[in-house]
């Protein structure tokens, strides 16, 4: 019996398999495409995903390969959120094709051990007492002490499990194409808005181009409907007077506006990560880091439940954590669909208004590029995120490359049994702080905090009896 299946292998799920295996867990990932698929769902990158690359020492693979732009959009505005404030060695936005970023984990996962397994559907999920069985199309199945969904917006495990997908279907669509451009615009990335709808258009490398206009009078083509090439011109030209000679295209689709969230992220043995727990317009290519930071926070607590160092109520905090990060960024592309789509002159009103807004007052502007990059995430008073600090010449980063708990201070440490690695370090702003493998705070030296040995036991779900 294997430790944990994942149903997926997508960013999401190979990342979870990886974090999962670096403890030692063993992990199986069931993918149902023989093959990667080679186009790009997603591009984008923030600056938090890129500090948990950073956190396991992988984040220059991807710098190496991307294009960092050190801004965003809101609702394609024209003016852009700047990166540039942001408290983080990653001031911009990453664009990597999703196919390369799953290579690349796909590689990180098989390095550490993660079995593989393509042309598997899972087509069953039957829990079991202390196991879950997973069935497929193959005629084989896995039992599993835990099974995770990774398998997108129609998630098999999801439904087997017996969890809602509360929300909105489609109403909309949104043509893309991935395209070279005998006419290319000197930026990287743009975005333009006007009376027509909005343009978002960036660099893929290697001459191509992500095109996607938001045709106002094009909104209500089916999603499902095939996108040509010349549809995509005319959209474009609509939106910014040319298509700038766009041809060759190697990816056309619609996109929507289904929006929806799993009514629980857990179920017994069965949890959801990534688009199996959350679906959104993709405004502000939110989704692939959403989904990896589900992963990030979900993979130290399985494997300290799997390993017995933690009792299984421990999962529990995970849908508590991060169910309202996903409702959160829910929230948030929405307001920036309804920005962006609707055509009425109290809507342009407001879109021009909004617009000046984030020129004229930095301080909104800012608020929105913490949020939307991800690092304003924080889990209640003592659950912020650490950054990474420099302390006596050493990154604290680098202390959580092993998915560990780190504790730092600067005096003398108690005894945090052997789940804890204990590091005295000079120049910390505190007496000593206590880090989450997925580089959260979960208690710093302050007045009325208790002591670190009751929080680490009662973060875990011990009380203050401790653990070994």
């Amino acid at each position: 019996m294997r430790d944990v299946v994942i149903v997926g292998a997508g960013p999401v799920g190979l990342w979870l398999a990886a974090e999962l295996r670096r403890t030692g867990v063993e992990v199986t990932v069931l993918e149902r495409l023989t093959e990667p698929v080679p186009h790009a769902k997603s591009l984008t990158m923030h600056p938090r995903t890129l500090e948990l690359l950073a956190m396991r020492g992988l984040a220059d693979r991807w710098l190496d390969e991307g294009k960092r732009i050190p801004s965003t959009h809101f609702a394609l505005l024209d003016n852009r959120l700047s990166y540039a404030g942001l408290d983080t060695k990653y001031k911009f936005v990453l664009f990597l094709p999703q196919s390369r970023t799953e290579a690349l984990l796909a590689e990180h996962a098989s390095a550490l051990g993660v079995e593989i397994l393509r042309g598997r559907a899972v087509t069953g999920v039957r829990p079991g007492g202390d196991s879950v069985t997973v069935e497929t199309d193959t005629g084989e199945t896995f039992r599993a002490r835990w099974v995770v969904g990774c398998d997108g917006p129609s998630s098999t495990v999801r439904k087997a499990a017996g969890i809602d997908f509360v929300g909105t279907p489609s109403t909309l669509s949104v043509p893309l194409g991935d395209v070279r451009l005998a006419e290319p615009p000197e930026a990287v990335s743009l975005t333009v808005n006007g009376d027509n709808g909005a343009l978002f258009l960036v660099s893929l490398g290697d001459g191509r181009y992500r095109v996607s206009p938001t045709d106002h009078s094009m909104l209500h083509v089916p999603k499902d409907e095939p996108l040509t090439l010349e549809e995509l011109k005319e959209s474009t030209r609509r939106v910014v007077g040319t298509d700038f000679g766009m041809y060759d295209p190697s990816y056309l689709a619609r996109f929507g506006n289904a929006t929806l969230q799993a009514a629980r992220y857990r179920n017994g043995r069965v949890l959801l990560a990534g688009d199996a727990a959350h679906i959104h317009m993709p405004l502000g290519g939110q989704g692939l880091n959403l989904g990896m930071q589900d992963a990030t926070n979900l993979a130290w607590k399985l494997a300290a439940v799997i390993q017995g160092w933690a009792p299984s109520t421990l999962l529990d905090t995970y849908e508590a954590e991060r169910h309202p990060v996903g409702a959160r960024v829910i929230e948030d592309t929405r307001a920036q669909t309804a920005l962006v789509v609707s055509t009425s002159p109290e809507n342009k009103a407001l879109r021009a208004r909004f617009n000046e807004l984030l020129a004229g007052h930095p301080s909104l502007n800012h608020e929105l590029a913490v949020q939307v990059s991800g690092l304003g995430v924080s889990y209640g008073s003592s659950g912020w995120r650490m950054p990474d600090l420099d302390v006596g010449g050493t990154s604290v980063f680098s202390l959580l490359r092993d998915g560990r708990f780190v504790f730092l201070t600067t005096g003398d440490a108690p005894s945090l049994g052997s789940r804890v690695d204990v590091t005295r370090v000079e120049g910390l702003p505190w007496g000593g702080v206590l880090v989450r493998p997925d580089g959260h705070v979960a208690w710093v030296s302050e007045p009325g905090a208790g002591s670190v040995s009751d929080a680490f036991s009662g973060l875990l779900g011990w009380g203050s009896s401790g653990v070994g």
